[in-house]
């Protein structure tokens, strides 16, 4: 039977062994592993000169040959994001104000408007899990630079300090105002917070203590960086000023100026850290050199304000920005891409005057006009420097690498021109893209759901011992051969014929019985194991009471054993498979299963409810 046939009769009928099954649709899968080690195989000091690889040429003959962008440091054009990869959303859709990949890159993180932390997995683009974070929207997270900790900041002036594994360890106040940024310094020992009180303030990180609090800005601290190496200190604010601090002194060293609106995003270049990116709501973009303290860039092209903006990891003249219409830029900061039409102007270095010369504009590289339907809030680029992801207002992350060779319908999708222009150079289908939209919006809702799945826990109708989940109570058939036993969170069942503990003769023997005859039967093993509590064996006589006013104080510790209470006798019949006194079903419900669900996050349910109210999400699909 060829493959067509056998999807068409088992999928496409949508019953498979007797059961329900959707058809499910193929995921975009990147994997940069050959990549990486046809680099490592073929890498050479840079003294040497370029490995000797043949070069990528416009074929897919040339996609095996692909190399990561760490080794082309020359060709920055080659790392530009154009193709669409993944749009992710979650099933309650919330604004995305934060996008972050973990350190080692095999996961997006994502801080939503409703406080929620999502997960995404970094190669296929599929959910992974989902927690509430905070209890207003989140609006910065960072990593720091050893990898270990993960800062984020809320409406509410709270900053949260996360594991690796999410284990949330500490929240402090750190505002009264919403957070607008947050950074760490080089050694990761303080960090730095911006707020809408117009203050930046520095805490150590080990304490959660204040440090001293940077005032100087007349409205609204909207963004702060750390430089990577330098105690130093960049802050944007709504009072159309940057300004650069020193951290030790919290003095003021300079105000840049040059934005005529609200600052929205500073960000120094990570790689050498002699530049530095500022943009806002005047729709322009500026780089500064540091060195000259002055302009030396000046972005143009954006039509409505520039939200973000992020530096490529690697290629330090390559700077990609996000527009309020949805819309994401790539600059080359070594190519002006003037228009027609238009003078092209030259870069300060090259000027007589460097110091009085006019910045030079530069024009994208790449426009990706339709990349989101709203504003662009957070970008960021993948360790490795080929994905790079976004968030909207829209409530989508989306995930862009570079075109494979060969590939030209990239450049002509519904995220350069639009639906419309697509769909009339058949680029895009309306209908099968809104099937396929429909068809990973399931897949992300099941996926959600298969996340949110506990371990495997026993039946409501299993007895189990008390504190301990997982382990069942020996029941009077139990199997005695030990090895058949069934494992339980990585333990064994008990087994209730496992041989009694050899018993401690006392010093002086036991009375009633030949001391010979009592040491020949604890050397065989077949001495009977100890009768029951208020039972006394054959040849034992009871113990003597002690006297009512016994003082146990006088003699050595651990001469006598503590009292053993006797429990008061049950008030029902044993079940079969429980003991007296425990509920075996302490949901109330009838029956029993051997999987347990969490329920729905508190944020979930009542944003569904809201929307129910609405009139939405009542049909089933």
């Amino acid at each position: 039977m060829d493959r067509h046939n056998w999807d068409q009769q088992n999928y496409g009928t949508g019953f498979h062994d007797g059961a329900y099954q959707r058809k499910t649709s193929k995921r975009a899968v990147t994997d940069y592993g050959s990549s990486m080690v046809r680099w490592m195989r073929n890498r050479q000091p840079r003294y040497k000169g370029a490995p000797k690889v043949e070069l990528e040429r416009p074929s897919p003959s040339y996609i095996a040959q692909m190399m990561p962008p760490t080794a082309k440091p020359h060709h920055p054009a080659d790392a530009i994001p154009a193709k669409h990869l993944h749009s992710s959303l979650n099933k309650a859709r919330h604004a995305v104000n934060v996008v972050r990949w973990t350190p080692e890159g095999r996961r997006l993180l994502t801080g939503s408007y409703s406080g929620e932390f999502t997960l995404w997995n970094g190669t296929a683009f599929n959910f992974e899990t989902i927690m509430q974070a905070h209890d207003v929207a989140i609006r910065s997270a960072t990593y720091s630079h050893n990898e270990d900790w993960l800062l984020s900041a809320c409406n509410d002036g709270v900053i949260k300090y996360w594991q690796p594994n999410f284990n949330n360890v500490k929240a402090i106040q750190a505002h009264t105002d919403p957070i607008r940024g947050i950074s760490f310094s080089p050694n990761d020992a303080k960090f730095v917070t911006a707020s809408d009180d117009a203050t930046l303030k520095i805490f150590d990180f080990s304490g959660g203590v204040e440090e001293s609090t940077l005032t100087g800005h007349q409205w609204d601290a909207k963004t702060v960086d750390w430089h990577p190496t330098k105690g130093l200190l960049v802050s944007g604010s709504k009072d159309h000023q940057v300004k650069l601090w020193d951290p030790r002194t919290g003095r003021c060293l300079t105000t840049l100026h040059g934005h005529k609106n609200t600052l929205t995003k500073t960000l120094f270049e990570p790689s050498r850290g002699q530049l530095l990116a500022t943009c806002g709501r005047d729709q322009v973009a500026r780089v500064f050199d540091l060195r000259m303290m002055r302009d030396i860039c000046l972005l143009r092209g954006h039509e409505k304000e520039v939200s973000t903006l992020t530096w490529h990891p690697f290629h330090t003249c390559l700077l990609s920005t996000g527009g309020n219409d949805g819309s994401i830029f790539h600059y080359l900061l070594n190519e002006p891409n003037t228009p027609a039409n238009t003078t092209t102007s030259i870069p300060p270095y090259d000027s007589a005057d460097p110091k009085n010369a006019p910045a030079q504009t530069i024009y994208p590289a790449h426009r990706l006009q339709h990349a989101h339907d709203m504003p662009v809030w957070s970008l960021d680029w993948h360790p490795l420097g080929h994905i790079l992801a976004s968030g909207s207002n829209d409530r989508v992350t989306r995930f862009w690498t570079r075109a494979r060779p060969g590939e030209t319908d990239c450049f002509n999708d519904r995220w350069h021109i639009g639906g419309e222009a697509a769909e009339m150079l058949g680029t895009w289908d309306r209908r099968n893209g809104k099937r396929s939209m429909r068809e990973e919006e399931e897949m992300e809702i099941e996926d959600e759901a298969d996340g949110l799945v506990d371990q495997t826990m026993p039946s409501r109708n299993q007895a189990t011992l008390p504190g301990l989940p997982g382990l069942t109570l020996p029941s009077a058939n139990a199997s005695t051969d030990n090895s058949s036993a069934p494992i339980r969170n990585g333990l064994p069942a008990p087994n209730n014929n496992l041989p009694p503990p050899p018993m401690i003769p006392p010093p002086g023997g036991i009375p009633g019985i030949d001391p010979a005859k009592f040491a020949e039967l604890l050397a065989s093993g077949k001495f009977p194991p100890p009768p029951p509590p208020g039972i006394h064996a054959q040849g034992f006589p009871p113990p003597p009471p002690l006297p009512p006013n016994f003082d146990f104080s006088k003699f050595p510790p651990g001469l006598f054993p503590p009292p053993i209470p006797i429990p008061p006798p049950p008030s029902q019949e044993p079940s079969p498979g429980g003991l007296p006194g425990l509920n075996d079903n302490p949901g109330g419900g009838g029956g029993g299963g051997s999987v347990r669900r969490r329920g729905p996050l508190p944020s979930q349910q009542e944003s569904l409810k809201m929307e129910q109210q609405k009139g939405k999400y009542r049909p089933v699909r």
